[in-house]
């Protein structure tokens, strides 16, 4: 994820004596001496440990262009803003060329483990039996369409026409089902089962590519980059959901592109104040109250696509509105502050969080409104004539297609809120971060000569389909949420806040639907929502060891060995763990073994 600007990244030559300033709102009083302290800054190691980064304390003064070492003021706010490793990062020809090797390495990996008999089992598992055949009938009519008693073994078997000319009652918006009939009409028709399931292996293994590379980004590391990715593409939720075709790993792609353009717009957005702060100085203003505008951020407006989106297929992405909308005028203010603006603010919410909130909000929530498209114009849809025919009921002032589809929102809200019943693979969200109890997707027993079973088999076969994310990443990852709290308060670290938004808007949430507040029906598989991030989580304290090791020759090699070791581990396990998470057929005595905990079966 690259995004050239000119005007952000470019460093000319000083403007001359005496002209004006050409940007923001500035007073001519005269400017404090620089500090070196910067928002994320190292010294002249790549490795060594950055300064406090979010907030900037204390707030930096104003910088001068006459310092003696050679360096533009542009250059000296750029590494003060984005530190001098990021700064470095992409001028080394060895980073880059680890950056897209390593890159392209880990995706081929995850496609492998996604893609290999993707069709396997040839049956709908789990919430398949829902999305399967609304996004079919929604690819066909507009709308999703009702069917018969037992419609399964027919479509299984092939015959998929067997839907009835009626709209079926749905309770999540068509996003997702959008994406699993392009993935159909892609991967052979509806007949095929590694149809059904395309899409959600494509976007798992787009995930993977793009976790390294905003990992890379995020830690200005390519090595720890690839090891984001790398546990990313081993993990078993991520596996399991991109063989699977359900609506969350369709909300977790979006939420993750849109933290991607996020932190896109971070550094797009300190590249452009550098520059024009720098701007100022050299031509004898200050930014001692005020500092510049900053112009369109297209990457905030890519971001508020990515969250209509993820909205458009879930409703919970609102949460991610919320806190990744409260993230990035974070990431504004501290910015202010470290450029030396005084008044820093002041000056950011008003010529940075308004806009922001103009440029996300609005946006998602008229791309989500845009993907009912097809109930607009399928005059069959669901309640699509509810409001014709109760005329005078509702939100009268609404024309009658936006009255008909607030109707069916609130009965929509009425059942997720209402839900509460029995079922033996309901968790508490409590458990959740060390997946103590995961979700059977499918599970299938046969004897000697049954079925698939070779006859000459000494025991029962098993096949299994469990949405349980590798134990041991997850365990460390539960960990690593405390060891990155700890060390953002610490270090005041930008990158612990960023990392933990994904996992605090993917999960805590839930907690209110949760015993003792709520009996709601919830399940372990939503955390795939959130995964991504409990990988960024558990790789953030790593990237902090090799930062604080380096130069120490025994304690860095001691961190690199740890390092390695507990990615071999995960590796092992997670190859122990591939047949449960894939439907592979093993001995029945595999399966016992592997399964160790009552809690997981």
């Amino acid at each position: 994820m690259t995004a050239p600007d000119a005007d952000a990244t470019t460093t000319g030559d000083p403007a001359p004596a005496g002209t004006p300033p050409s940007h923001g709102r500035h007073r001519a009083v005269e400017a404090p001496a620089e500090t070196s302290e910067a928002d994320g800054a190292p010294g002249p190691s790549p490795y060594e440990a950055p300064p406090p980064a979010f907030p900037d304390s204390p707030a930096p003064p104003s910088p001068t262009p006459a310092d003696g070492d050679g360096r533009t003021t542009q250059a000296k706010l750029l590494e003060r803003l984005l530190g001098a490793r990021r700064v470095r990062l992409d001028l080394r020809r060895r980073d880059r060329f680890w950056g897209w090797f390593g890159t392209i390495v880990v995706t081929l990996l995850a496609a492998a483990t996604r893609l290999w008999q993707l069709g396997e089992p040839h049956t709908l598992v789990f919430d398949e039996t829902y999305y399967v055949k609304d996004a079919f009938t929604l690819g066909r009519l507009g709308f999703e369409a009702q069917w018969p008693d037992e419609p399964n073994p027919a479509f299984e078997a092939g015959d998929v026409l067997t839907y009835l000319d009626k709209a079926a009652y749905v309770v999540h918006p068509p996003i997702g089902k959008w994406m699993i009939w392009l993935g159909m009409e892609t991967g052979g028709g509806a007949t095929s089962s590694f149809a059904w399931r395309l899409a959600s292996a494509v976007v798992g293994i787009l995930a993977v590519f793009l976790l390294v590379r905003i990992a890379r980004r995020l830690f200005a590391s390519s090595t720890m980059g690839i090891v984001a990715g790398l546990l990313l593409a081993v993990d078993g939720e991520a596996i399991v959901h991109s063989r699977t075709a359900l609506l969350d790993q369709f909300l977790m792609f979006w939420v993750l592109v849109a933290f991607g353009c996020l932190v896109m717009d971070r550094e797009q957005a300190r590249r452009r104040l550098a520059g024009r702060v720098a701007e100022i100085l050299d031509a004898g203003g200050t930014v001692v109250r005020y500092g510049p505008r900053l112009g369109f951020r297209w990457w905030r407006l890519a971001a508020g696509i990515s969250l209509g989106l993820a909205c458009g297929t879930k409703w919970s992405g609102l949460w991610f509105v919320a806190v990744f909308g409260i993230l990035t005028v974070l990431w504004d203010l501290a910015a202010r502050r470290a450029a030396g603006v005084g008044r820093w603010w002041e000056d950011s919410l008003v010529v940075d969080a308004v806009p922001a909130f103009l440029t996300i909000v609005p946006t998602a929530a008229v791309v989500y409104v845009a993907s009912w498209w097809s109930w607009f114009v399928s005059q069959g849809a669901y309640l699509r004539q509810w409001a014709a025919e109760h005329p005078g009921e509702g939100v009268t002032w609404l024309p009658d297609p936006l009255r008909g589809l607030l109707h069916y929102h609130q009965q929509m809200w009425d059942f997720h809120t209402g839900l509460s019943s029995d079922h033996p693979y309901a968790s508490h969200p409590l458990g959740w971060i060390v997946q103590w109890r995961p979700t059977s997707f499918f599970w299938e027993k046969e004897s000697p000569g049954q079925g698939t079973c070779p006859a000459d088999a000494a025991e029962a076969c098993a096949r299994a389909v469990t949405s349980l994310g590798n134990p041991l990443l997850w365990l460390l990852g539960a960990f690593a949420v405390v060891a990155t709290i700890w060390l953002g308060i610490r270090l005041r670290d930008w990158r612990a806040l960023a990392v933990l938004s994904g996992t605090a808007a993917g999960w805590l949430p839930w907690f209110a639907y949760a015993p003792p507040f709520s009996d709601r029906t919830i399940f372990t598989f939503y955390t795939i929502v959130f995964t991504p991030f409990v990988v960024l989580t558990l790789v953030y304290p790593l990237v902090v060891a090799l930062e604080r090791t380096e130069g120490r020759r025994r304690e860095r090699s001691l961190a690199v060995a740890a390092i390695v070791a507990v990615l071999v581990v995960i590796l092992a396990v997670s190859a122990i763990f591939y047949p449960l998470w894939t439907g592979m057929q093993v001995p029945y005595s595999y399966w016992q073994n592997v399964m160790r905990l009552e809690s997981w079966i």
